[in-house]
């Protein structure tokens, strides 16, 4: 039995004082392998399966399936930030099915324990799915303990107990609906057993139900002399009370031959009831807990290999980040490079991407990156001998501009080969050209064929695309050519050869080879599939090298891929690779397009649920349709189904604004709304993620629109009345100020600078151990030492730095800044922790992480 000890405390909400700081979250999941899963039968086989990630019970992530094996490679990543407050992280493995899956097992962590696995791998034992052990969610309660005289007679009091249930706060769904209801149950002592049950009504299809019903209990009696104020519970019953919640399933939640059937169980608190005293009303929040009587079974299901790495990130207002953030800009006019603060910032993290993602955000956000890439490839070029290994090795140039290509690419690429994927997809031509592969009735010639079709589309699609490649990917090629031509004058290919690895090599061939990673499939593919793009991808790597390698090979260890190679070989395909390397690396091209004569480029698309509008007079039930939309630069339009033609289009120049929709409005969670001139788009998620995706391109796409309102309706117009403001007008004026836009040029370039420059300062603490032993060997040397004397450390290996006069600066300013930024998160935990009351909603009691931040406060 779990108890849950408490001190009861009217709190409200509990908000927090410094409204000014955003907790922003983000995790990174990698699914590696399983190992010893359970085989399908005596014969030892193995299952197809495929993994899923979750918070809490929201899907956020699914894998590829893997063909039956008994230990299967999944090899991939879920990494975004996420956007709501959860209490556990899961791995659920599923047995893949064409009916219905089946769930095989899962590992869960609690969101506080996770620090301990940041950035490493680890195996997890695989545990059973068990439904009595999967809760969430939270509940309010209001409990009064006190005395009243008896009517039968004045020389007696009764004792009393009123709880009242308030209301419940993100419970789970269950079969695809949340009808929840609450159990309130009084047990006395063993030796009477007796228990005195209590119901409420059930709230229909909401996950945050409004109960506000009171239940009152009569405990007992006490004489005329008996001390009113010292009497406890205890002194006559030991009594416990217990509130479950329950999801009512009309399948279930009935009552058979006097047997009651409750529902699904949501979640239970129990609590002893001696600490009550009479007179006081205790209001507080409950976490939701598994059943007392839960027991793990012990099963053995094999194990996942998992790396994980999660951060929760306090950002402050821009003011407080000034000085590291201009110390960061300075970079590219730091000489060397090598002593500015974004290049220590990379030698020192154990992984560069880390430090290449915000850094290429931040100087991008302040037109600062061209400059910085045009310093680091110098450096770099200086260092490389052969025109051919050029921007080849995993370094910071590389990593930036691998991460400009994700951020700015993603149009550019539904627009060049998402139709080609997509057609290879539903054809499931076999494609295989491998001679020792071949399956029993293929023809060699007729895969190659085909292979070759394929092939020759994306070939065309990208060489036509020159003109739609995103201005900021344009003008950073441009630098690389321009910089690796004055460095190797003599060789005519090194403009293609510095820029055909990073669009052939780095972007395309990765896009073709993993779609989904990429946004240009939602599904998974099954190995022919997955086969044809591997070839495919191939292909696309040796297009870079056709303008200057001189072999058929091109270095190839497959002999078979020479046909194709020999194919891509024509002169005309040579030609036509330089022209389209020579215009995405073209000075001419122009920082501003006209939007309205661009060809549409889909940006996503996806299926949600859409209210509908009532456009016409004789719809009157506007009820929630699944639909298909789609993105474009053009418009946001959806349609029954992916391929048909739209059913409504809304111009991107119409949209006035895009914000969240507040639950109540229609019992519903991640509802947003697009706002248009006459009418707002009721929208439903699938999940937090895919809300918060919407919401954040949608916001880019309208924010250069020259009409977005100021203010809106958080709620929606029902019944002839804005549940916001009680307005009747439904053209009223909004009653709540519209989200901060974002003003960028381009739409996938509105970054958020102070949480990009909070990620730097929390890389630079993680590493100040590394700073300060650099700082040291300079300091013991009174900042003159020879390289040779500096790299003598035996314990730690320093990083190659050109000039120590110059990097000690740096390293001082930047431990400076580090410092007084952390001297301002400790001030604010402090705070935090002593504004923070227990039993609020934002820390109710049971909630594990609330007692782990106050104890971690302390330290």
């Amino acid at each position: 039995m779990v108890w849950l000890s408490f001190t009861f405390l009217d709190t409200g909400n509990g908000s927090m004082a410094e409204e000014n700081v955003r907790i922003e979250e983000s995790l990174k999941v990698k699914i590696g392998e399983a190992k010893n899963l359970p085989s399908t039968s005596l014969s030892g086989t193995g299952k197809s399966t495929y993994c899923v990630i979750r918070l809490d019970h929201e899907e956020i992530y699914r894998t590829s399936t893997v063909e039956k094996s008994l230990n299967p490679f999944y090899g991939e990543e879920f990494t975004g930030e996420i956007p709501k407050k959860f209490r556990y992280l899961s791995v659920q493995l599923y047995e893949a099915s064409q009916n219905k899956s089946k769930v095989i097992g899962k590992t869960t962590l609690r969101r506080q324990e996770l620090y301990k696995y940041h950035g490493k791998e680890h195996w997890f034992p695989l545990v059973p799915v068990d439904a009595n052990n999967e809760v969430q969610g939270k509940v309010h309660l209001e409990i009064k303990f006190d005395e009243y005289l008896n009517g039968e007679s004045e020389n007696y009091t009764s004792q009393g107990l009123s709880v009242r249930v308030l209301e419940c706060s993100d419970l789970p769904v269950t079969n695809g609906g949340c009808n929840p209801y609450a159990m309130v149950t009084l047990t006395y002592s063993k030796s009477r057993n007796k228990a005195d049950i209590r119901r409420t009504t059930v709230k229909k299809k909401t996950t945050c139900p409004q109960f506000n019903e009171c239940f009152q209990f009569v405990l007992g009696s006490k004489g005329q002399n008996s001390d009113r104020q010292t009497y406890y519970i205890e002194d006559e019953f030991n009594i416990d009370l217990g509130v479950s919640i329950w999801h009512d399933d009309t399948r279930m939640s009935r009552e058979v031959f006097g047997k009651i059937f409750p529902g699904s169980f949501l979640g239970e608190v129990k609590m002893p009831l001696k600490d009550l005293t009479s007179g006081t009303v205790h209001n507080a929040w409950y976490c939701l807990r598994r059943r007392e009587s839960w027991k793990p079974h012990q099963y053995d299901l094999g194990s996942l290999r998992l790396k994980i790495s999660y951060t929760s990130d306090h950002v402050f207002p821009p003011e407080y980040y000034d000085d590291l953030r201009e110390l960061l800009l300075q970079s590219p006019d730091i000489e060397p490079i090598t002593s500015s603060a974004a290049y220590i910032l990379s030698e020192v993290v154990d992984h560069r991407q880390d430090a290449a993602q915000p850094l290429m955000k931040i100087f991008l956000h302040h037109n600062r990156l061209v400059p910085f890439i045009r310093s680091l490839a110098k450096y770099e070029i200086d260092r490389t001998a052969d025109p051919h290994t050029l921007f080849r090795g995993n370094t910071l140039v590389t990593k930036l501009i691998d991460e400009l290509m994700k951020l700015t690419g993603l149009p550019y690429l539904q627009e060049t080969i998402k139709a080609t994927i997509d057609q290879i997809c539903i054809e499931h031509k076999s494609c295989e050209i491998d001679p020792t592969r071949l399956k029993e009735g293929e023809s060699l010639e007729e895969n190659m064929d085909s292979l070759k079709c394929y092939v020759q589309r994306i070939f065309q699609g990208i060489i036509s695309s020159s003109l739609l490649c995103p201005t900021n990917m344009c003008e950073v090629f441009y630098a690389l050519k321009d910089i690796a031509h004055q460095y190797f004058k003599d060789s005519s290919e090194v403009r293609y050869q510095a820029v055909s690895g990073f669009v052939f090599l780095r972007f395309f061939a990765p896009a073709i080879l993993g779609p989904k990673l990429f946004d240009l499939r939602n599904d998974t593919q099954d190995s022919i599939v997955n086969r044809t793009l591997t070839l495919i991808s191939k292909a696309i790597q040796g297009l870079g090298n056709l303008v200057s390698s001189k072999t058929l090979s091109y270095g190839l260890k497959e002999d078979y891929m020479v046909p194709l190679f020999q194919y891509l070989s024509q002169p005309s395909h040579i030609e036509a690779v330089r022209m389209y390397l020579d215009i995405i690396s073209s000075a001419a091209r122009a920082r501003t397009q006209n939007v309205s004569g661009e060809a549409p480029i889909i940006i996503k698309e996806g299926t949600l649920i859409k209210r509908a509008q009532g456009r016409k007079r004789i719809l009157k039930v506007k009820n929630f349709k699944r639909r298909h939309f789609c993105l474009t630069n053009q418009k946001l339009s959806y349609s029954k189904n992916r391929g048909d033609n739209p059913l409504y289009e809304i111009p991107i120049e119409d949209i006035l604004a895009v914000e969240t929709l507040q639950e109540e409005s229609f019992k519903m969670k991640y509802m947003f709304q697009v706002i248009q001139p006459e009418r707002a788009l009721y929208i439903q998620a699938n999940n937090c993620v895919e809300e918060k995706e919407w919401l954040a391109i949608l916001t880019k796409v309208c924010n250069r629109n020259k009409n977005r309102l100021k203010t809106f309706h958080p709620a929606a117009y029902i019944n002839g009345h804005w549940l916001c403001c009680k307005k009747i007008e439904s053209s009223c004026e909004g009653c709540t100020p519209v989200s901060g836009g974002l003003h960028a040029t381009d739409i996938q370039v509105s970054i958020d600078s102070d949480r990009e420059v909070e990620k730097i300062h929390s890389q630079f603490l993680a590493n100040r151990e590394k700073l300060e032993a650099m700082q040291a060997v300079m300091d013991r040397k009174d900042a003159c030492a020879d390289q040779e004397v500096y790299t003598g450390e035996d314990n730690y290996q320093q990083p190659y730095i050109e000039d120590t006069k110059t990097c000690f600066v740096t390293l001082n300013e930047v431990l400076k800044c580090v410092i007084s930024l952390e001297q301002e998160h400790m001030q604010y935990r402090k705070n935090k922790q002593r504004n923070t009351v227990i039993g609020s909603i934002d820390a109710p009691f049971g909630d594990e992480s609330v007692v782990s931040y106050q104890e971690n406060s302390r330290l």
